[in-house]
């Protein structure tokens, strides 16, 4: 296995400033970082909050979960565990309303730089892929027992992968060899088999990243969480509170886009209605803006080049 370097292990925050600022309204707010990563937004909002402020931070990786912990401040709390769970920890810590939600969907610097985590096809490790190495099948158990349908299917949904049928095909084919072979447990082989099986690739990117980014999304459930969080935040926001998420990849994109947007507008109404102006709905949330790196920042850091940052603010209650 290839030695990684704690200076490849270092995590750089994608729009760091121009995500707190977007979050921060009220210095003695409660806010939520629900994927604290390597904790680069979630000290730059303490930086900003005032003694009566709080935070409220989120992760799966008890990797992560270490590193909150050396934040020693009075006005921060880590939970072990995903985002999707906001509702029940806001719940049990006796919080009614919180001024602000922020999601930072990308998979963190270490995450992918550390070969034993299996997320990535650039080094040679075991195919494990969870967020929480502490439950849940890993990628390799998942790769055992999937059927050739229920492989096509997560690799063609979440990889947007044109030739995912002849990948699961070529799974099943090497999971036949098992007892000569051995159990497909290597992020390496399973690259490998992804780029004898894509009959063409896309310039500039690896024949795995569609597959290894699929496989990723099922094991740790990534959607589906979003989905159960976004409705979450929504719930929990005060008035005037802001929704700030950075998506990394189309899929994502697409649901926080359609959740901002559908609740950002009313159905049409009945014309005949005889409705007063101060009847008529209000939706929950407004669309504050769109952000995107800058060409210094993907310059410093390639791996913000995709990154797009949505904000709303909620408006009625």
């Amino acid at each position: 296995m290839t030695a990684v370097s704690n200076q490849q292990l270092q995590h750089q925050t994608v729009l760091l400033e121009e995500a707190v600022n977007a979050l921060v309204w009220r210095v003695d707010g409660t806010y939520v970082d629900g994927t604290f990563g390597r904790g680069g937004h979630s000290r730059a909002v303490l930086g900003k909050l005032g003694d009566g402020g709080r935070l409220l931070g989120f992760d799966k990786d008890p990797q992560a979960i270490a590193t909150a912990q050396q934040i020693g401040d009075a006005r921060f709390e880590i939970v072990h565990d995903s985002f999707a769970t906001l509702s029940d920890a806001l719940v049990q810590r006796g919080i009614g309303k919180v001024s602000g939600v922020l999601m930072d969907l990308g998979v963190s610097s270490p995450q992918f730089d550390d070969p034993a985590r299996g997320f990535s096809f650039r080094h040679d490790g075991p195919l494990d892929m969870r967020m929480d190495t502490t439950r849940g099948e890993s990628a390799a158990q998942w790769l055992a027992r999937a059927t050739q349908a229920e492989l096509t299917e997560v690799i063609r949904d979440y990889g947007e992968e044109r030739f995912a049928f002849q990948i699961a095909k070529a799974i099943v084919a090497r999971r036949s060899e098992s007892d000569r072979l051995g159990p497909l447990t290597s992020t390496r082989e399973l690259a490998e088999i992804v780029a004898h099986a894509v009959k063409t690739r896309e310039k500039g990117k690896d024949p795995a990243t569609r597959t290894f980014q699929a496989i990723r999304i099922y094991i740790n459930q990534e959607l589906a969480d979003l989905q159960v969080a976004l409705e979450a935040a929504l719930a929990s926001l005060e008035q005037g509170g802001r929704l700030v998420v950075i998506s990394f990849h189309s899929l994502e994109d697409r649901i926080v886009k359609r959740f901002m947007q559908s609740q950002a507008s009313v159905p049409p109404l009945d014309r005949r209605l005889p409705l007063r102006a101060s009847e008529l709905p209000v939706p929950p949330l407004k669309l504050v803006g769109r952000v995107m790196p800058g060409e210094a920042e993907v310059a410093a850091n390639p791996r913000a080049r995709s990154a797009v940052m949505r904000v709303a603010e909620r408006v009625a209650l």
